[in-house]
C-alpha cells in the first residue's frame, strides 16, 4: 500500500518539487491572500507528506488515511509558518505532519485512552518542550507536574498511557546473530520443573567462569546494564567487555549442551 503509485487519487510519481526560493515566494503570496499560491504550495509539498508516512508503514494502517491526515499537518504548516524565522519550511512542516499522524494513530488505537488522560498528556508534552527550552535540559516529571499544577503521578500515568504499544516480535537485543524478541522475555512466573532445572544448569555453568566473567554476565543480564556502563564500573574498554562477554556466553552454552 505504501509503495503504490496512486494515493487518494493522486499520482505520486508525478508530484512536483519546489525549490526553497519558490516556497518562500509562494508563502509570501499566500500571506497576501493569494489562494492559488496557497494551493500550489500545498501540492508542491505533498512529497514531504508521502515521505513522512513511509515511516509508519509497519503500523498496518491504510496509506490513503495516513496521507490525508498528514496533509492536515501540511496545511497547518502552510498557514502558520513564520517567514521572519530563519528556518526551512520543510524543517517546520515535518514535525506538524508527524504530530497529526501520531495523534490519529493514538485516537484510533484499539487501546482506548480516556480523552481527559490524552489531553493531560498533550499538555505535559507541550510543557516539557517549553521547560526544555527554558532550562536547556530535559525537565523531570516533577518539574513538568509543577508547571501544570498536577501531581507527578497523574502526569506520569498520562504520558505512559499514550506510549505506542510494541509488538511481541520487536527485537530487544541483537549481537550480530540471532535476535532476542519481546516474546522471548515473557514467561510464566510459576516454578516449573523445567525452569528449576534450567536455573541449576545455568548456576553450574556460571561457576566454570572466572570471577570477572561472572561479574560481567551478572551486570549485563541480571542487572540490565549496558556494555558501556559495565566498562565504566570495571575499568576496562567497552571492546574488552564485548569480547569477554562473548567468550563467557560461549562457555556457558558449551556447559549446558
Amino acid at each position: 500500500m505504501f509503495h503504490k503509485v496512486e494515493i487518494c487519487g493522486i499520482n505520486t510519481s508525478k508530484l512536483q518539487l519546489l525549490t526553497e526560493e519558490e516556497k518562500i515566494d509562494l508563502l509570501r503570496k499566500t500571506r497576501a491572500g493569494d489562494k492559488a499560491a496557497r494551493e500550489k504550495l500545498i501540492v508542491g509539498n505533498l512529497r514531504l507528506v508521502l515521505s513522512v508516512i513511509q515511516s509508519f508503514q509497519s503500523r498496518g494502517e491504510n496509506a490513503d488515511d495516513l496521507f490525508q491526515v498528514g496533509c492536515i499537518g501540511l496545511i497547518k504548516a502552510v498557514d502558520n509558518f513564520d517567514l521572519s524565522q530563519e528556518v526551512k519550511f520543510s524543517t517546520y512542516a515535518v514535525p506538524l505532519v508527524v504530530g497529526e499522524v501520531r495523534r490519529y494513530l493514538r485516537d484510533n488505537s484499539m487501546l482506548r485512552v480516556p480523552r481527559s488522560l490524552r489531553d493531560l498528556a498533550y499538555k505535559a508534552m507541550k510543557a516539557k518542550e517549553s521547560l526544555k527550552n527554558r532550562l536547556s535540559r530535559d525537565p523531570t516529571v516533577d518539574e513538568v507536574a509543577q508547571e501544570l499544577g498536577e501531581s507527578p503521578k497523574a502526569v506520569r500515568n498520562a504520558l505512559d498511557a499514550i506510549v505506542d504499544p510494541i509488538s511481541l516480535y520487536d527485537p530487544v537485543y541483537s549481537d550480530g546473530g540471532d535476535s532476542v524478541y519481546v516474546l522471548d522475555q515473557i514467561s510464566d512466573a510459576a516454578c516449573t520443573d523445567d525452569s528449576w532445572l534450567d536455573s541449576i544448569a545455568i548456576g553450574n555453568a556460571m561457576r566454570t567462569l572466572t570471577p570477572r566473567e561472572r561479574r560481567i554476565l551478572t551486570m549485563r543480564f541480571y542487572n540490565g546494564k549496558t556494555q558501556t556502563e559495565v566498562s565504566r564500573e570495571i575499568g576496562i574498554s567497552q571492546a574488552q567487555i564485548s569480547r569477554l562477554e562473548k567468550g563467557a556466553l560461549q562457555k556457558v552454552r558449551k556447559q549446558m549442551t
